[in-house]
């Protein structure tokens, strides 16, 4: 069994080193900034008993992510980490601006060099969590919940899916494009057709579309309609083929380009941008699906979608289903800090930071074995 889903059960209270799998030459200091090592040498020779308050914030109203991590670094790598008293807010929760999410109190020669990786982790994960949580939150502004499907892998590091996977889970995605990106959360990835399957077809999509479901019978199967830039009449063409089977269309159509639909009809433009996925192909297309019988097909968009488009779309009553987005929901706009606050148990901390006390906090307990 997963942790995640040890942790979902209530069995365990955070995720473990058995999940995140770090690479071992943290412990050398390997991925540590130098003057941190220097000064990890300089306390334990010169100041080996002075007790150090670490906290960490960050200065938007976000969701949280990466706690988790951040601990089973701590007591992976730290010495002596279960001398290491840690407070701790959870993945997941909504933090404010300034708002301490987890303190570190110990010896800095204990845990002081594992600073910026923590600002990492957690600035990565919070930011990939929070555009998530935004975007899902965009989807349902119509009052209904779109599914959101996180397609993240062309825009990433393939070494960061796992880690963004699971924090997409945490901001509401529950769909994702790799096994890698759920690999942390227990689901497998999920996706049909890409556009290098229909060439080989030779832009055939009724015969790419045969060949997917008869190879994949179990999967639904869903067309991706934009490959001859004419995504109305390919979609009533295999829903003419495969009727109640077919269960959705997905249209990918490029920003450069302007559907055929409109070249034919081109008494319809002239007060909007014809270009790529827009809501007047959606709504054209959703009518021809209808008007054909075809109305329990669904429709997918994708290419370049983000927060503010999504709610453009959703105030429009654009008749979308379900929207695939990556690119946007990768960018890093939240950055961590981590500061010493106390030494010794009094304030000590440079001007313009102090420590801020959160009830919210949670003390974190260390037990053997990686398991907490």
């Amino acid at each position: 069994m997963k942790e995640i889903e040890q942790k979902l059960n209530g069995k365990i209270k955070r995720l473990t080193n058995k999940t995140f799998k770090f690479d071992e030459r943290i412990k050398e200091g390997w991925f540590s900034a130098v003057y941190f090592l220097k000064t990890k040498d300089i306390a334990e020779k010169k100041l080996p008993d002075n007790q150090v308050t670490m906290q960490f914030f960050q200065k938007s109203d976000a969701v949280l992510c990466g706690t988790d991590e951040a601990i089973a670094l701590l007591h992976t790598f730290a010495d002596n980490p279960e001398t290491l008293e840690i407070h701790s807010l959870k993945d997941g929760d909504k933090v404010r601006p300034f708002e301490s999410v987890l303190t570190v109190s110990g010896g800095y020669h204990q845990f002081g060099y594992l600073e910026g990786i923590i600002d990492g982790i957690l600035s990565r994960r919070t930011s990939v969590a929070t555009n998530v949580y935004n975007v899902v939150k965009a989807a349902r502004t119509s009052g209904k919940q779109k599914p959101v499907i996180f397609m993240g892998d062309r825009d990433d590091h393939y070494t960061q899916q796992a880690g963004d996977g699971y924090a997409a889970f945490i901001g509401g995605s529950t769909a994702q494009a790799t096994h890698a990106m759920n690999e942390w959360w227990g689901k497998e990835g999920m996706g049909t057709m890409p556009h290098a399957l229909i060439q080989m077809f030779r832009g055939d999509i009724v015969a790419a579309c045969k060949a997917y479901h008869e190879l994949f019978p179990e999967d639904d199967l869903a067309a991706l309609v934009d490959y001859n830039n004419d995504v109305i009449t390919d979609s009533l063409k295999v829903a003419s083929e495969f009727g109640s089977e077919l269960k959705s269309v997905r249209l990918d159509t490029s920003r450069t380009l302007v559907d055929k639909y409109f070249l034919r009809n081109h008494h319809l433009m002239g007060t909007f941008d014809p270009r790529g996925v827009n809501p007047e192909l959606i709504f054209a297309l959703r009518n021809a699906l209808d008007e054909e019988g075809y109305s329990h097909v669904k429709i997918m968009v994708s290419g370049g979608f983000t927060e503010d488009r999504i709610v453009q779309f959703e105030e429009l009553g654009v008749p979308v289903d379900m929207y695939g987005v990556g690119r946007s929901l990768l960018k890093l706009n939240i950055g961590f800090t981590g500061d010493n606050v106390l030494l010794n148990g009094t304030p000590e901390a440079k001007e313009g930071r102090r420590y801020r006390p959160n009830p919210r906090l949670e003390q974190v307990p260390y037990i053997g074995g990686n398991e907490y």
